[in-house]
């Protein structure tokens, strides 16, 4: 009953969900594009026994690098199918994956879509990244017998607290996933408590991810670009979140470059222009010019290079993190021995958060005026810069090794299967 009220929402919704895709096309035309693939319209390439992995947006998706890496080594004869649930997923997985899989958007979670999808591909198994639970995509796939894997999986308290809500309807999903790979032990507790069977700790394939050697090389060109000064990124910021940095900058003004990468691609020159009103000089990375001496922020309006900003820092803030917004990715910048701050919220990386505060690869902030503060104190503090980064080394390191966990734990639950 529950799934039948739920699929009833899905149909009772179509209208909405057509007028915010329109409307997000009007600032990223990039929404209106692969419109069948949503809806479950669009022709499949035709190719079957697929491995398949869904990463919902560009967090997950980097996250599955290691992972697909680990995969294609077990099962180098199987073909590969990348699904996305949005523009910025879908364009990070082309850059990724674009030469060695197909990538396109999970239709949405409609029973007859869901069902012609997994049909056409018939997947020899399919693993849904971090915490994608589609009832009906994971009813279909059952009843279909492909079996279904939750990877990297990671549930926060405040996401417990809203699925125990429906439990009803997210117990039944759990329960038919052939197995679950969490994060943490806290995780898997979660999720147990969901109603999850014997779900298995792994780790978090973030730690899994080299940094790439050409986004070292660009890093280096960055730094070139942006001259003799201290050079502070705020990294995947979140709107509402620049205006707040931006007034703590210039009420405690720094020397140092503010470099700001806004996490969405449509708000790259609306920061630029929030910044050039509040009295800033500003360029933009895609001018593709050397920055000039009195320029105060460059705004990074690029996609794919996060790694060559932060080679190119000596301070990284971590967005997402000054509003309740739960914060992004503090392990890649630590992962290339740079300091991190992080602000008040960071549930999404709670674990990591708290692993790299006690080891000192990161300090939190409680607000934007204080990360002014600490800014300018550890630009002043190289050896403090340096012991962090240190840490952030080690930490990062400290950590790796779940891509392989959950690749055997796959390979068990198949060969169990057979």
């Amino acid at each position: 009953m529950w799934r039948v009220l739920y699929s009833l929402l899905w149909w009772l919704a179509t209208p909405f969900i057509r007028r915010y895709l329109r409307r997000r096309g009007q600032k990223a035309p990039a929404y209106l594009a692969h419109w069948d693939e949503r809806f479950g319209r669009a022709a499949p390439s035709g190719r079957q026994g697929v491995i398949w992995i869904h990463a919902v947006s560009v967090g997950e998706t980097r996250a599955a690098l290691p992972l697909i890496h680990a995969l294609r080594t077990r099962w180098q004869d199987a073909p590969l199918l990348i699904t996305q649930m949005t523009p910025t997923g879908r364009a990070c997985a082309e850059a990724l994956y674009g030469d060695i899989a197909e990538i396109r958007y999970l239709p949405y979670d409609y029973p007859k879509a869901v069902r012609a999808f997994l049909r056409a591909y018939r997947p020899r198994f399919g693993v849904l990244m971090e915490t994608e639970l589609w009832p009906n995509l994971i009813a279909a796939a059952d009843h279909l017998a492909v079996p279904l894997f939750l990877a990297n999986a990671r549930l926060s308290d405040k996401s417990y607290r809203g699925y125990r809500r429906f439990i009803g309807l997210i117990r039944p999903a759990l329960r038919q996933l052939t197995a679950i790979a969490a994060q943490t032990a806290e995780d898997a507790a979660r999720l147990a408590a969901l109603g999850a069977a014997e779900p298995q700790v792994c780790g978090n394939t973030k730690y899994d991810i080299t940094p790439p050697a050409e986004q070292a090389q660009l890093g280096v060109m960055f730094k070139q670009r942006l001259g003799d000064r201290p050079v502070v990124v705020c990294a995947s910021t979140r709107e509402g979140e620049e205006a707040l940095i931006l007034a703590a900058w210039r009420a405690n003004a720094s020397s140092a470059l503010l470099v700001m990468v806004p996490r969405h691609p449509e708000r790259f020159s609306e920061v630029a222009e929030l910044a050039q009103s509040q009295g800033f000089k500003v360029q933009m990375r895609g001018d593709e010019q050397p920055v000039s001496p009195d320029t105060q922020v460059w705004v990074g309006d690029s996609m794919g290079e996060m790694f060559a900003y932060y080679h190119a820092a000596d301070l990284v803030f971590i967005g997402g993190s000054l509003l309740p917004l739960g914060g992004q990715n503090l392990i890649e910048p630590a992962s290339v021995g740079k300091p991190v701050l992080i602000g008040p919220s960071c549930f999404n990386f709670s674990d990591a958060s708290q692993k790299a505060f006690d080891c000192g690869a990161a300090r939190q902030v409680a607000d934007a005026k204080e990360l002014v503060v600490v800014i300018k104190q550890l630009l002043a503090d190289t050896e403090s810069r340096q012991r962090m980064g240190l840490a952030g080394l080690a930490f990062s390191q400290m950590h790796r090794g779940a891509s392989q966990r959950i690749v055997a734990l796959i390979d068990a639950r198949l060969s169990d299967g057979e």
